[in-house]
């Protein structure tokens, strides 16, 4: 894709993060990170500039689908819009009425739409067993939820969460690595599901909302980092020439595979330490353990760069619900 293509994926992929109706400062603010995260790398594409515009209603759905003249890209533009709106839950009646005008004005058939939005609702409605109320982060960081008393942590084997983890990070890392963009869409259900893993080792039942709330605590916001990872994608012109439809092996994306190892790695540690200590970690203590632990995953990301590409090359996915489920 040249930059303009670019630019234009990248404006609906936006537009779709707005398109639930809420407009809290945190969205906003979260956002505008992730554009401008992306500006330092993008050059030419000025995207800090481009948000703007989305944000100020300067470029619409309209006149950014004109700008995507191939099948493949205007597919590809659908689907990523599908995995932002789907990124912090099943998507709303705003999103829905969103996602059909952009599939109007892409000119896609309803199957072209039916089937990314079918694996996107599939990933995002994985069951989690639930026996709490929702909890709600307050001030201090994550809180208990009213009905659940504090329990003292069980004993939890330190190496079998240590191999989930590093286990967790390598399939994320890999999932960089391929084209597809329902690929992107399974690393933030996979990373979920590893933190109830977690909680539940210590002796927590956990449902979505805690743990969306625990990511958000640590500075993660889901849809920022859906974002996040399709920009760098696109950017670094990862989905090549045919948006994404590459035929044979595997698409080098060192950034986004670092940048996926190391989030993953980063909330399963910290998640251990949250539950072993009863979940007591502040809001800020949440977001520098988070910081800290970055930066030791991007030291490892080398030493386990072999195991990501080789772990890339056996996915298979048609079968990434399928995969996220045995998770």
């Amino acid at each position: 894709m040249n930059p303009e293509q670019t630019r234009a994926v990248l404006a609906i992929t936006l537009m779709a993060a707005y398109a639930d109706g809420h407009k809290a400062d945190a969205e906003r603010d979260e956002i505008r990170r992730v554009a401008e995260a992306l500006g330092a790398e993008a050059g030419d594409l000025n995207l800090p500039s481009l948000y703007q515009d989305v944000l100020l209603k300067r470029i619409d759905v309209a006149r950014a689908a004109v700008m995507l003249e191939s099948r493949e890209t205007r597919q590809l533009a659908f689907e990523l819009a599908v995995g932002v709106c789907d990124a912090d839950g099943l998507r709303n009646e705003q999103e829905t009425r969103f996602l059909a005008n952009l599939g109007t004005e892409l000119g896609l058939t309803p199957p072209q739409m039916a089937e990314p939005a079918a694996v996107a609702d599939a990933l995002v409605t994985l069951p989690l067993p639930v026996t709490t109320e929702p909890a709600k982060v307050a001030p201090g960081g994550p809180a208990q939820t009213k009905e659940e008393p504090v329990v003292a942590s069980v004993a939890a084997d330190s190496a079998e969460l240590d191999k989930l983890i590093i286990n967790a990070a390598i399939l994320n890392g890999a999932l960089e690595l391929l084209p597809q963009s329902m690929a992107s869409m399974a690393i933030i259900p996979l990373q979920m599901r590893m933190v109830y893993r977690i909680g539940k080792a210590h002796g927590y039942e956990l449902d979505r909302g805690h743990i969306k709330d625990l990511l958000a605590a640590m500075g993660v916001g889901l849809t920022g980092q859906y974002l996040e990872e399709i920009g760098r994608k696109l950017i670094g012109g990862l989905f090549g020439k045919v948006a994404g439809r590459m035929a044979g092996g595997l698409v080098r994306g060192a950034t986004g595979m670092a940048f996926s190892f190391a989030t993953t790695y980063a909330l399963g540690k910290v998640a251990v330490r949250y539950y072993a200590g009863g979940r007591t970690m502040s809001t800020q203590m949440l977001k520098d353990a988070f910081d800290g632990m970055v930066q030791e995953a991007r030291g490892l990301q080398g030493r386990y760069q072999p195991q990501i590409e080789q772990h890339a090359r056996s996915i298979d996915v048609n079968r990434i619900v399928q995969m996220v489920r045995e998770s």
